[in-house]
């Protein structure tokens, strides 16, 4: 065999660094993180945090998604969510984020003027196997906006679910996730978030 012909079919395989490869076999909970395009702060006043949370709530709703945490920003969102019970995989996960990228984008470029800018670009999922894992990412996610430093708790934040996870969850859940360490998570969070 040619060592070029090895060599050419490692790098078919390869894939490309900037689109993460979506591989949604699995049926579980989900750990997701989505920017705009260029990093750009689309959301940056609270009428469009507004109109992307209540987008988010309802399609996750709409394609069977239960979320568990979520924290939406200027630039960019997390969730931690479990894929539909009535289907064998997450399949459902990139026509839910389609569905409300698209939507989200047409609204906002109809109030700025400019059809057919793109909004989004792409988005990272894991699915969370692990106990420890899926705790530390949903503490890190109700708790986004701190890390941000958008307030000093992060149940100030209307964007996100940590007011919503402190009503619903009993004080000892509340414990268990909040004390659960999230300084050694390895989470794509490379963003600046508007602060206006």
């Amino acid at each position: 065999m040619n060592p070029d012909d090895d060599e050419t079919a490692k790098s078919d395989r390869m894939h490309w660094p900037h689109a993460p490869l979506h591989q949604l076999q699995e049926s579980g909970t989900y750990f997701v993180t989505a920017g705009t395009y260029l990093k750009e702060h689309f959301f940056g006043s609270r009428k469009r945090l507004r109109m992307v949370q209540e987008r988010f709530l309802k399609d996750a709703a709409h394609f069977g998604w239960q979320l568990e945490a979520w924290a939406i920003f200027s630039n960019h969102y997390h969730f931690v969510a479990h894929s539909p019970e009535d289907q064998d995989d997450a399949a459902s996960l990139p026509k839910f984020l389609s569905t409300f990228h698209g939507q989200t984008a047409q609204v906002l470029n109809q109030w700025d003027s400019t059809p057919g800018r793109r909004v989004w670009y792409n988005y990272r999922e894991s699915l969370l196997t692990y106990e420890k894992s899926y705790f530390a990412r949903l503490n890190y996610t109700h708790n986004n906006p701190v890390h941000h430093d958008l307030v000093a708790v992060a149940n100030q934040y209307p964007w996100c679910s940590a007011a919503w996870f402190e009503r619903k969850a009993s004080p000892a859940q509340v414990d268990t996730i909040y004390g659960f360490k999230i300084d050694q998570l390895n989470v794509y969070d490379d963003f600046e978030v508007f602060r206006g």
